[in-house]
């Protein structure tokens, strides 16, 4: 099966995984579109996954063709290998240094960005690859809990993502993760109830590649186990978008074929991605963290007049609609 055709069945597959569940909890939701539209700045938070960047930049690409100079700004300040639990294994990488805590950075993170908005995906870090355990579940409550208190204090909305699927298969262990994680989504999911607004990522993903693997055993979007390939990564951005509410977008292949049902050149993914990039290194070294071998990036005005120079392009893009 080709690379291709696996993205596009990612789409299809994605929109049958995810219809009830998100448009079950949309309506109890304020609306994914209205805020993304109050707001001027909007942060992500997460682990390497989302220090990678690239479904924010997908993310991104779609956004802007449909809030055009209203779109808020996206602001990437994913840290690889941050947990929100605050735990880590022994000897994590090879004993140079503990996982990043969050918390030890969350309040300056916060005030360099002052985002209305802020996205999180933690999780599949915080069970620490290991069988599933009451203790660490609680630790990873407590961090959530903590991380949305301090983002509504600072007067921005919150917003959370399911911990994405770890691939088993992939990254065999002698006990299932994936399974520990569905725990940790499950109870985010939960979490609707008390007023949560809550994407589920984890369940489409799982579901996702359980089906493709009947026809093709050896399919992944996680060459690795952990980290997404480009498949992997548009499956997180479907989601993003069909919680903004377009169904359309989110039925789409591959982040081309979204933005050529909308007639707008392909060249705008290379600018949302250089334009996520900057920003995000900018903001995670302005605000400082623990965790070794991250580039500093630009002082903080010098990228944000690169995004600018970067947005007028993007505008452009947008603007040569066919």
């Amino acid at each position: 099966m080709n690379s291709r055709l696996k993205i596009a069945l990612v789409g299809l597959w994605a929109v049958a995984a995810i219809v009830r569940t998100q448009h079950d909890a949309s309506a109890q939701e304020t609306s994914g579109r209205e805020l993304l539209a109050n707001s001027k700045r909007v942060m992500f938070l997460g682990d390497s996954i989302t220090a990678a960047g690239q479904y924010i930049g997908y993310f991104d690409a779609w956004l802007v063709t449909e809030l055009k100079d209203k779109a808020p700004r996206l602001i990437d300040c994913g840290l690889p290998s941050e947990t929100v639990s605050g735990l880590s294994e022994d000897g994590h990488a090879g004993g140079q240094f503990p996982r990043p805590d969050l918390a030890e950075r969350l309040d300056r993170v916060l005030t360099a960005v002052k985002p209305d908005l802020v996205i999180a995906c933690y999780g599949i870090n915080c069970g620490i690859y290991l069988p599933f355990d009451e203790s660490r579940l609680q630790k990873y409550q407590e961090g959530m809990t903590r991380l949305k208190a301090a983002v509504e204090r600072s007067g921005a909305k919150f917003v959370v993502v399911t911990p994405p699927f770890y691939d088993d298969q992939r990254a065999p262990r002698n006990f299932s993760y994936n399974a520990v994680l569905d725990r940790y989504s499950d109870w985010l999911v939960s979490q609707r109830k008390e007023g949560w607004t809550v994407i589920d990522v984890h369940s489409p993903m799982t579901k996702f590649v359980q089906a493709m693997r009947k026809d093709d055993q050896q399919f992944t979007v996680q060459p690795d186990g952990v980290h997404p390939n480009d498949a992997g990564h548009w499956l997180v951005a479907q989601q993003l978008i069909r919680w903004a509410g377009d169904d359309k977008s989110s039925a789409t292949a591959s982040p081309p074929e979204m933005l050529k049902a909308k007639g707008i050149p392909e060249t705008l993914l290379a600018l949302t991605s250089a334009r996520v990039g900057v920003l995000r290194d900018a903001y995670v070294g302005a605000a400082g963290h623990k965790r070794p071998g991250v580039a500093k990036g630009l002082p903080v005005d010098q990228a944000e007049a690169k995004a600018d120079e970067l947005s007028a392009k993007i505008a452009a893009v947008v603007d040569e609609k066919k």
